[in-house]
C-alpha cells in the first residue's frame, strides 16, 4: 500500500530541508512502514516569476542590454522597431562617440573607440521591423587595476549590493554597474531620437547646468532656441561658455587631488505631442523618472517647478490656458514641465537630474573587506572625475526610449478610431519620407 505527500511549502530552488517533510510524523504508523511517494512543486509561484531581471526596459520598443565593463563587449536588443525606418551605425555613433571615455582631461583617461556593430534587424540601410542587434566590443581593459578591490569594497559602490544579492560578483570594472552598460541604451535612445523627430518633429537636448557650487542660473539658457551645438561647444557640455568654464576649472580643482564632484544635468523635449502618458501607475513624469533614476550615480529627479514649487501658492504655481493663434491649447507658464495628470499637454517638457560624486576616487577611506574585516582603500582605476559631461547623452537616450515607447502606446490605445481634431494630435503625421527603391516588378497596392 503505497500513499502520496505533497509538501504545503513550494520548492525554490534551495536545498530540501526537514521542514519539507514534517507532515510525515502525522502519518499513521502503518503507512510509514510502506513506501511512500514523495511529490515536490518546483514551479515558481506566478507572483515570483523572474521577468528579465532587469536588464529589459519599455512595453511595445523594448531594449534590452547585455555585456559589462571587462568582458568582451557591450550592446543591447531593439525589439518592436518599426520597420522601414533608414538606420546606419553612423546614425548610432554620434551620441556613443558624446558618451565614450577618453574624449576630454575632464573624463575618464580610458581609451575605447566604441564602434558599433549593427548585427540584426537592419538591411540595406533600412530596419526591418525584427530585433536589432547592435555591438560594441571592448578593447581597454586593465584588470589588474582592480586586485585590492577584489576583497574591498568601495564606499557607496554597487560592489557590496551585489554581493548581498548575487553572491558573486564581476570585480574588474564594476560589471554591470558600470557606465559602459549605458552604451546599450545610447545606441537604442539613438534610434528612439530618429523615430520621434521623424515622426513628430520632437527633440530631446540635455546640458550641464550645475557642477558641484557652480549653478548655471536658467535665465541664461533660452529653451525655444537652446541647440545641439551650443552645449557641444565645450567639453562640459554646458550652453553658455562663461559657466562652462567654471566648471571645468571645479572638475580640474578635484581631479588633480584624486577626488570626484557631482552635479546636475537639465534634460528639454520641445515639440512633444499631446497625450503621452496613462493615468495613476503610468503617468508619464514616473516613467520617465524610473528612466533617468536608473541610470549611474543618479540621486534626484525634479519634473517642472520640482522642489522649488513648494514655496509656491496655487495661484502662483498655476499655468493658465489660453488659445494660440493657431486655435491651440496652450499654457501662459509652463510651472507643471508640460506634464498635467500624468499626460504631457504640448508644451516643453524640462527636467532635472542630480549625479552623485563618483564613488572609485584616489584618497584613502575606510572599508570592509568580503570577510567582514575592516581595513583602508585607495582605489585604482580609471575613472570619471565628475560624471555629467558623459551623462548628457546617456540622459537624452534614456528619455527618448520612454516617449517612443509611450507614442507607439498612444497610437495603439487612443488613434485606432477617428481622432476629435479640435483636441488631438494626429500622431503620425508623414513627415517620414523613406527613400527606398522598389522592387522589380512591384505593384502599388
Amino acid at each position: 500500500m503505497a500513499s502520496s505527500f505533497l509538501s504545503t511549502k513550494p520548492f525554490l530552488g534551495s536545498s530540501i530541508t526537514d521542514d519539507a517533510f514534517s507532515g510525515l510524523r502525522y502519518l499513521p504508523s502503518h503507512l510509514l512502514r510502506s513506501p511512500v511517494h514523495i511529490s515536490i512543486r518546483t514551479s515558481t509561484p506566478k507572483k515570483l516569476q523572474i521577468q528579465a531581471a532587469g536588464s529589459t526596459g519599455g512595453n511595445y520598443f523594448r531594449v534590452t542590454t547585455f555585456g559589462e565593463s571587462h568582458g568582451g563587449g557591450v550592446g543591447c536588443v531593439i525589439d518592436g522597431c518599426p520597420p522601414r525606418l533608414p538606420l546606419l551605425e553612423s546614425d548610432m555613433q554620434f551620441d556613443l562617440d558624446r558618451r565614450r571615455p577618453g574624449q576630454s582631461r575632464i573624463t575618464t583617461p580610458r581609451k575605447e573607440t566604441d564602434t558599433c556593430r549593427i548585427l540584426s534587424g537592419v538591411s540595406e540601410g533600412v530596419t526591418t521591423g525584427t530585433p536589432i542587434t547592435v555591438l560594441v566590443p571592448n578593447t581597454d581593459q586593465r584588470g589588474h587595476d582592480y586586485s585590492e578591490m577584489s576583497l574591498a569594497y568601495r564606499p557607496s559602490h554597487a560592489d557590496a549590493t551585489y554581493d548581498m544579492k548575487y553572491g558573486v560578483r564581476a570585480v574588474q570594472g564594476g560589471g554591470r554597474s558600470s557606465a559602459r552598460e549605458t552604451i546599450g541604451r545610447v545606441a537604442a535612445g539613438a534610434v528612439a531620437k530618429k523615430i520621434l523627430k521623424s515622426l513628430a518633429g520632437t527633440e530631446v537636448l540635455a546640458y550641464v547646468s550645475q557642477v558641484h557650487k557652480v549653478v548655471l542660473p536658467e535665465d541664461l539658457v533660452d529653451h525655444d532656441t537652446l541647440t545641439l551645438d551650443q552645449i557641444e561647444s565645450n567639453i562640459v557640455r554646458c550652453p553658455d561658455p562663461e559657466y562652462a568654464e567654471k566648471m571645468i576649472n571645479a572638475i580640474d580643482a578635484v581631479r588633480v587631488r584624486g577626488e570626484s564632484i557631482g552635479g546636475v544635468v537639465t534634460c528639454i523635449v520641445r515639440s512633444c505631442p499631446r497625450g503621452l502618458g496613462s493615468p495613476v501607475f503610468d503617468k508619464l513624469e514616473a516613467e520617465l523618472a524610473k528612466a533617468v533614476m536608473s541610470l549611474p550615480a543618479t540621486k534626484g529627479f525634479e519634473i517642472g517647478s520640482g522642489f522649488a514649487g513648494t514655496f509656491l501658492t496655487g495661484s502662483e504655481h498655476n499655468d493658465e490656458f489660453f488659445t494660440d493663434e493657431h486655435g491651440r491649447i496652450r499654457t501662459r507658464t509652463n510651472r507643471s514641465g508640460g506634464i498635467q495628470g500624468g499626460i504631457s499637454n504640448g508644451e516643453i517638457i524640462k527636467m532635472r537630474i542630480a549625479f552623485k560624486p563618483t564613488a572609485t576616487i584616489g584618497k584613502k577611506q575606510h572599508t570592509v573587506s568580503r570577510d567582514k574585516k575592516e581595513m583602508e582603500l585607495i582605489a585604482r582605476g580609471r575613472h570619471d572625475p565628475c560624471v555629467v559631461p558623459r551623462a548628457v547623452p546617456m540622459v537624452e537616450a534614456v528619455v527618448a526610449l520612454v516617449l517612443v515607447d509611450q507614442l507607439m502606446a498612444q497610437y495603439a490605445q487612443c488613434n485606432l478610431f477617428p481622432i476629435n481634431p479640435d483636441l488631438q494630435d494626429p500622431l503620425f503625421s508623414p513627415r517620414l519620407e523613406l527613400e527606398l527603391e522598389p522592387e522589380p516588378n512591384n505593384v502599388p497596392v
